[in-house]
């Protein structure tokens, strides 16, 4: 007599030697390469760092010594009693809002005008010699950053700078010795400006690559329609780089949170009362400075932790403009 065998095993051999065809050399060697050593590497370089990060801020380590006592979040009580701390976060949340911006709302401009600035009749064009524009504006952004902090800093210098001796050249006699960088009111600014300077140039490339992308029967329309080069500008081109325009905000952004290069190469003991005193400055020295290696990897911690709400912030904004822009359009 035949015997049978059950419905429920046979399915069952039946997976088992499906499953043996899938477990090719092919298939484990590229989940081995492409999804085991990336997940290891980030656990190892990423997640492992931050972790230790995590504890070393509850410490009192002092960077050269084998012990260290846990003492929990000690620090983070003093951090927010600091009143050296307290300026430098002011600085950092001044610095990203200002220099994003200035930066991008420039760079916009400049880059509107390079690439539909030109006549206004006929087929819509640049400038001429709009790459020249692009070249000499992306100039600045091939400097390294700690080049240009010093060599502003020399600009900036009150007796043998630049700035004060062409200023003085014409007529501005009440700028000699005028000490730029040195001063409350002026520091931070003066220190804006070349952040700003060094990046306007790359963001204005960026922008112009993107307007390359919008077809150009879009602004022969709207010319049509009798719109003007700003409503234009405002209403047809920011609309259409807007993800690019998030994209820029975030990087830029990042980098004003930190703009440890260029506030060390002008200002290196943080300016005159610490007005130009960033926290990424502040961590360096409380870390190499004082000493204080636990202390400063909590400030660390807090830095990230700004950096991430920062990031999260125009996410957030940019989608809920998109959705009013999509609203808009709907009605």
């Amino acid at each position: 007599m035949a015997h049978h065998a059950a419905p429920g095993s046979l399915s069952f051999s039946r997976r088992v030697a499906r499953l043996r065809r899938r477990a090719t050399f092919d298939r484990v060697s590229f989940l081995a390469v492409f999804l085991v050593v990336p997940v290891a590497l980030f656990v190892i370089f990423e997640l492992s760092p931050m972790v230790q990060a995590l504890y070393y801020g509850m410490t009192n380590w002092r960077g050269f010594s084998a012990t260290m006592d846990f003492v929990g979040f000690r620090n983070y009580v003093q951090m927010f009693s600091d009143t050296k701390f307290l300026i430098s976060m002011r600085n950092s949340a001044l610095l990203v809002v200002v220099v994003p911006t200035i930066t991008l709302v420039l760079s916009f401009a400049i880059a509107a005008v390079v690439t539909t600035g030109g006549r206004s009749i006929g087929r819509v064009e640049g400038l001429k010699g709009g790459g020249i524009h692009r070249v000499v504006s992306f100039f600045p952004y091939t400097v390294p950053a700690i080049v240009v902090g010093l060599i502003w800093a020399q600009v900036y210098d009150p007796s043998r700078g630049l700035l004060n001796g062409v200023l003085k050249a014409i007529g501005f006699k009440q700028f000699q010795g005028f000490a730029w960088i040195g001063q409350v009111s002026t520091a931070m600014p003066s220190s804006m400006f070349v952040i700003v300077w060094s990046f306007v140039g790359f963001y204005t490339v960026l922008f112009v690559a993107a307007i390359k992308g919008i077809p150009a029967e879009t602004y022969e329309a709207a010319r049509i329609d009798g719109a003007g080069r700003f409503r234009t500008a405002i209403a047809i081109t920011l609309p259409q780089i807007a993800d690019t325009v998030r994209t820029a905000y975030i990087y830029l952004g990042l980098a004003a949170i930190d703009a440890f290069v260029y506030m060390q190469a002008l200002n290196p003991q943080g300016g005159p009362d610490f007005s130009t005193l960033t926290m990424s400055q502040n961590l360096y020295m409380e870390a190499f400075k004082g000493g204080n290696f636990g202390y400063a990897t909590a400030i660390g911690v807090v830095l990230a932790a700004v950096t991430m709400a920062y990031a999260g912030v125009i996410f957030v904004v940019f989608r809920l403009l998109r959705g009013k822009d999509d609203g808009m359009r709907a009605s």
